[in-house]
């Protein structure tokens, strides 16, 4: 099993401690770059898909780098619905 895939494997179960960083690498697996919007973004985090032409937001985690499980579930959510995870 593959880095990728054991990734995922992870973030398909919604542990309590998976990271932003962790997230990052999932979603660039899935070809989705992290888009800088600038001093003005703030906690917002934005990563948009070229080739879907599909873009996926939320909040980065603060203080700590540990994602909210509410927003775990948005992203499978996401990327069920353009078929990239089945």
């Amino acid at each position: 099993m593959s880095k990728a895939e054991k990734l995922l494997k992870r973030f398909l179960l919604k542990p309590k401690d998976f990271t932003f960083d962790e997230l990052k690498r999932l979603l660039k697996v899935f070809g989705y770059e992290e888009i800088k919007t600038g001093k003005t973004s703030g906690s917002r985090a934005t990563f948009y898909n070229n080739e879907l032409d599909d873009m996926i937001k939320f909040h980065k985690p603060h203080p700590s780098s540990i994602m909210k499980r509410c927003y775990l579930r948005e992203i499978e959510r996401q990327l069920r619905d353009k078929g990239v995870i089945k």
